[in-house]
Formats: C-alpha cells, sequence, structure tokens
C-alpha cells in the first residue's frame, strides 16, 4: 500500500464528543472513522487489524472442531417470545423494526435461539451430535452508554460460538476446551499476561457466566483479583460466598480496573426444552440438547489492544495483528526514491506486508505518521543510509536505529 494513494489521512483533530483514548488514536491514524456516538466505521488500515483478530480466532475455533457459518440480522418476534427474551424488561437493548406487512422484527444482538431452532433441522439422532458451530457478525445492541470508543459500541461485529452436546459431561469437556482456546488467542494476539477467567453474572444469558477481562485503565469493569491463580471475581457478584467457592482468599484480592474482551455460558437444557431441541439417545429416549455459547469482541479487541500499547507518539501493534509489519519511508533525494521503490516491490514479491509512505513529506512528518501508526517495523532509506551501505530500521517499541546491509533485510524481516 503507498500512502500516496490512499483517501485516509492522519489528523489532529477527533470529534469533540469523543472521550475515549482508544477512539481518539484510532481516529487521529485513520484506522477508524466516527459515524455518530457508538458507531464507528472500519477504514482500510482498521479493517486489516480486524482481519488479523479475525483469522487467529478463526484458527483457533476450528481447532478445536467449530465449524464456520453466517446467520441472519433480522430475528423472529415469535421464537425469542419462547424463551421470554423478546420483552425489553428482560433484554433491554433490542433494536426493533416492523416489516411492511407490519410483522416486527428484532436486529440481531445474540444467537443462541435463532441457532437452536434452525439445528432442529439437522439434529434428531446422538449420532448427529456434538455440533459446535461460530460466525463473525455484525451485533447491534441499543446500550445507554457508548463513551467508551469502541469497548462499548451499538454496532459492533463479535465472534460469536455455539456447542451443543448430548450430555452434562459432554458439555463440560468442551467448554473447558473453549477456554483453553480462548487463552491461545489471546496469548497469539499479546494480551494473556493481562487477562483473567473471571467469575461474573450472566446478564440477560444466564444466572453466571465466565468472562475474559484484561487489566486496561479506561475499561469499564471492576474486578477482584487474584494474580498468581490468574483468577478474577466481577465486582457484581463479589461475596465472601462466590470467594470460597472458588477457592480464593477474599483479604487477598486486589480490585483493579478491566475491559471485557470474551465471555461463555452455560445455558444447560434451558434452550433446548424452550425451543423444542431434542435428540433421541441410544436407548431411543429423547433427551434435550446441552447448549453453551461464547463470545468474543472483535472491535471490541482491537480497541483494547490498541489503547493496551500505545505511548505517547501512538499506537504500537503486536505484530500477530498489525496492518502491516513494515513501515518503508523514502527520503528526499533520488537515489533513495528510487532505492525505497525497488525495496518496496522486493518487500512486496517476497511476501512482506509494507505500508509505502511516498508521498514526499518532511522526514519529522512521515516520522511522526510512522510512530501514529504503529506498524512494528520502521525502515527508512534515505542518501545517508544509503551512503553507510544499507537502510535504516528501527522497531517501533525500540528508540535507536540501526542500519542494516542491502542484500540482508529480507531476511532480517523474515526471521
Amino acid at each position: 500500500m503507498r500512502l500516496s494513494q490512499s483517501f485516509t489521512r492522519t489528523t489532529h483533530g477527533v470529534p469533540a464528543d469523543e472521550q475515549s483514548r482508544n477512539a481518539k488514536l484510532l481516529i487521529k491514524a485513520g484506522y477508524i472513522h466516527k459515524e455518530m456516538a457508538g458507531v464507528y466505521v472500519l477504514l482500510p488500515l482498521g479493517l486489516r487489524v480486524i482481519e488479523k483478530i479475525k483469522q487467529i480466532v478463526r484458527e483457533e475455533m476450528n481447532a478445536i472442531d467449530g465449524q464456520e457459518l453466517q446467520m441472519s440480522s433480522l430475528q423472529r418476534k415469535e421464537l425469542w417470545q419462547k424463551t421470554d427474551r423478546w420483552d425489553d424488561k428482560e433484554v433491554d437493548i433490542w433494536f426493533k423494526s416492523k416489516l411492511r406487512n407490519g410483522s416486527e422484527v428484532g436486529l440481531a444482538w445474540s444467537h443462541e435461539e435463532p441457532i437452536v431452532d434452525m439445528l432442529k433441522n439437522f439434529i434428531s439422532s446422538y449420532r448427529d451430535l456434538p455440533v459446535y458451530v461460530y460466525q463473525f457478525q455484525t451485533k447491534l445492541r441499543n446500550e445507554i452508554r457508548a463513551k467508551s470508543g469502541i469497548l462499548r459500541t451499538r454496532e459492533f461485529i463479535m465472534k460469536d460460538m455455539y456447542s451443543l452436546s448430548r450430555t452434562a459431561d459432554e458439555h463440560e469437556a468442551f467448554y473447558q476446551r473453549a477456554i483453553e482456546a480462548y487463552h491461545k488467542v489471546f496469548k497469539r494476539i499479546g494480551i494473556d499476561d493481562k487477562t483473567f477467567f473471571t467469575f461474573a453474572s450472566g446478564g440477560a444469558f444466564t444466572q453466571f457466566s465466565h468472562e475474559f477481562q484484561t487489566l486496561l485503565a479506561s475499561g469499564e469493569d471492576t474486578v477482584y483479583l487474584d494474580e498468581i491463580k490468574k483468577r478474577a471475581i466481577n465486582a457484581e457478584v463479589m461475596s465472601d460466598e462466590v470467594a470460597s467457592s472458588l477457592s480464593l482468599d477474599k483479604a487477598k484480592l486486589e480490585k483493579v480496573t478491566v475491559a471485557e474482551v470474551g465471555n461463555i455460558f452455560n445455558f444447560g437444557t434451558t434452550k433446548a426444552e424452550q425451543l423444542g431441541l431434542q435428540f433421541s439417545d441410544k436407548a431411543g429416549q429423547k433427551q434435550p440438547v446441552f447448549l453453551g455459547s461464547y463470545g468474543i469482541g472483535i472491535t471490541r479487541l482491537m480497541g483494547v489492544v490498541a489503547e493496551l500499547f500505545a505511548d505517547d507518539k501512538g499506537l504500537v501493534w503486536p505484530e500477530a495483528v498489525a496492518p502491516y509489519q513494515v513501515h518503508l519511508i523514502a527520503l528526499s533525494g533520488s537515489q533513495a526514491k528510487k532505492s525505497a521503490e525497488a525495496l518496496y516491490d522486493q518487500l512486496t514479491t517476497a511476501g512482506v506486508e509494507v505500508i509505502y509512505d511516498d508521498r514526499g513529506d518532511s522526514a519529522g512528518k512521515m516520522f511522526a505518521d510512522a510512530d501514529l501508526l504503529g506498524a512494528p517495523i520502521r525502515l527508512v532509506v534515505s542518501e545517508k543510509s544509503l551512503a553507510a551501505g544499507g537502510y535504516e530500521i528501527k522497531h517501533r517499541k525500540q528508540e535507536t536505529a540501526k542500519i542494516v546491509p542491502v542484500d540482508s533485510i529480507v531476511d532480517i524481516l523474515r526471521r
């Protein structure tokens, strides 16, 4: 990608009503555009980060036998009425609308009911189970509070997985596999050491749930943390009884601010019983299916990563989710520009993801933009670097740069 051809620009200005650090950084760097409170557009750079996150999640969901699908966004009123979750008194975040024929529909905020109802067409015998399905989809939630940038929005991308099992033991075995898979996701992204398995309220889902909460000063949640055991309790359900049941010493727990990046729910057989999903066991007896639900906020995760690793110069993307691995800059001088063009072609041919600043601005402007955009590696081609025998390379997290030989650069970047 050449910056001279990009329609996006870095900016010093952000919307006056924007309060969150994550959104301010991402807007300034040209990753997102604010459409309205709680609604953001993913610009090309932001979309590349999202796709990197999605691919990591996809690989780990596939590794535990998940099958990807795509459910509809429109929801049938009568389906949710069967589970008492259509009533605004039970679920207060619905966006609802009407079709031209007057029938009422909802805009998807979750998919437990549609998944269970759909799978009635495919599950009838114990041989048809277990089933693990997941999707990446835009969810719509009528949040009252939407002041935390992309950490809490009214429109967002979520990965939601659903497990359908024959027995409680079979369900529990997968539940544990899902927990391990989530830790692998967060480790690959680079936040697992700051992310903790948390006992929490189930809200509109179940009585209790488990969350994955990441330490973040601007986060909206408060948990009581045992950092050694890597376990925490959400403040909403904190009590001596809960701490004791989880083998945690309440007196030793630290109160910290966090941002939720994932959650998992155990519905037992409730949904299947409400919606009539049964299967015939080996004895020919009808049994209800055990349901689990597993979410990761994809856009929320981008906001957490952006804010967690940023410094006073801008974004600092972990390599696994960076939109580009290398930020290439050509400084003034005919030979430098010629060499930078050749290097750009060489890197892209070699499969190195590179964003090329070929705009010819001042060195200060291009260096500042490179820091703001946050690619892991900055490469500078200048008359001075060429005279020294190569290109200037600097890692985003380091202060000093060094010269690397021209013929070594691809091998160095591939390490």
